[in-house]
């Protein structure tokens, strides 16, 4: 026969939770070790800068673009762009006695001088298609000059007629509104390469008028090679 325990029953009992209490406690230290673990990562720092919101942005991606050729941010790109290459079945043209032509770059095929004072210049640009319609041309013209868009039937009104040997160059002349006065003269011709050629005189109203006849001189002189 067993002999009785002699511990009293009230110590009896903190001696019966004593094991729960050290297991719950060396259960709640694992945890809280294992959460160290889990809350320490290392975020790549390219990946932590890129925000939703502006990944998409052309502006930014604009700005990340490097200029060509180690070109310094703020020149214009297309002053040293050469001029494009001649397109097949390029147009020719005479100039009249004091005019010179410089060569192109950019989007420009070419530029004339007229020999006027004031602010006066003649520029070539060709692009494939019809670039737009014609239309859409010049109200965007219009539209340099502050002057309203017109509508299809304002066109055709507003529309002259010069043949030359490449075929009819549609004529438009527009003077802006205002004491200093704007004015521009374009010419427009399809060639059959599918190329469509804009001339265009523009400058100060009074200039081009007085540079007006050799432009349209130049446009009558259009041929093809």
């Amino acid at each position: 026969m067993s002999k009785p325990s002699t511990v009293p029953r009230r110590f009896r009992h903190a001696l019966l939770g004593t094991p729960l209490v050290l297991g719950l406690g060396l259960l709640g230290l694992a945890i809280g070790c294992r959460s160290d673990q889990v809350a320490h990562y290392r975020v790549p720092k390219e990946a932590a800068s890129v925000h939703p919101d502006h990944a998409d942005h052309a502006d930014h991606a604009e700005e990340a673009m490097p200029m060509p050729g180690g070109m310094p941010a703020g020149q214009d790109p297309a002053a040293n762009v050469p001029p494009p290459p001649a397109p097949k079945g390029a147009l020719k043209w005479s100039l009249p006695k004091g005019w010179s032509e410089l060569p192109g770059g950019g989007m420009r095929f070419a530029t004339f001088k007229a020999p006027f004072q004031g602010k006066v210049e003649a520029t070539v640009v060709v692009l494939p298609g019809p670039a737009g319609g014609e239309l859409a041309n010049v109200n965007r013209w219009r539209g340099q000059i502050g002057l309203p868009a017109m509508d299809e039937a304002s066109l055709a009104k507003a529309r002259a007629t010069v043949k030359s040997r490449a075929g009819a160059v549609s004529v438009y002349d527009f003077t802006s509104e205002g004491q200093a006065k704007s004015r521009m003269v374009t010419g427009t011709i399809a060639t059959p390469d599918g190329n469509t050629w804009f001339l265009k005189l523009n400058g100060d109203a009074d200039p081009v008028a007085k540079a007006k006849p050799d432009f349209m001189t130049i446009l009558g002189s259009l041929h093809l090679d």
